[in-house]
């Protein structure tokens, strides 16, 4: 399976609801978001690059706020969890992003710096 890495800028720190997982605080800075398709990834990423949407995924409740900009992307053969394995970050929020993971990662946005 395909995977990707959005770099997301936060311009400035914000509170945002994320689906069911709750309320919480996203310092100003750098993220990485790691996801995959198993088919399209041209079209998912696009998707995400689009603020108009329907919230679907966690990473649409951050990305659908205007204090937000995806400022990198990066595809790769490589599997979600592998990934996401390197990105040396913080978890902001536990489970974003990983309902689905096989690693049991904590979650697959990581705050950077």
């Amino acid at each position: 399976m395909q995977s990707y890495q959005l770099f997301i800028t936060l311009s400035k720190t914000i509170q945002i609801q994320i689906g069911r997982l709750g309320l919480f605080w996203f310092p100003k800075g750098t993220y990485v978001y790691t996801g995959s398709a198993k088919r399209n990834m041209d079209t998912r990423i696009k998707r995400h690059l689009t603020k108009d949407k329907k919230l679907r995924w966690h990473i649409d409740y951050l990305l659908t706020n205007e204090q937000t900009t995806i400022v990198k992307v990066i595809k790769t053969e490589r599997g979600e969890c592998d990934s996401n394995a390197d990105v040396k970050g913080k978890t902001i929020v536990k489970g974003f992003g990983s309902s689905d993971c096989q690693e049991d990662c904590k979650s697959h946005l990581k705050f950077i710096g």
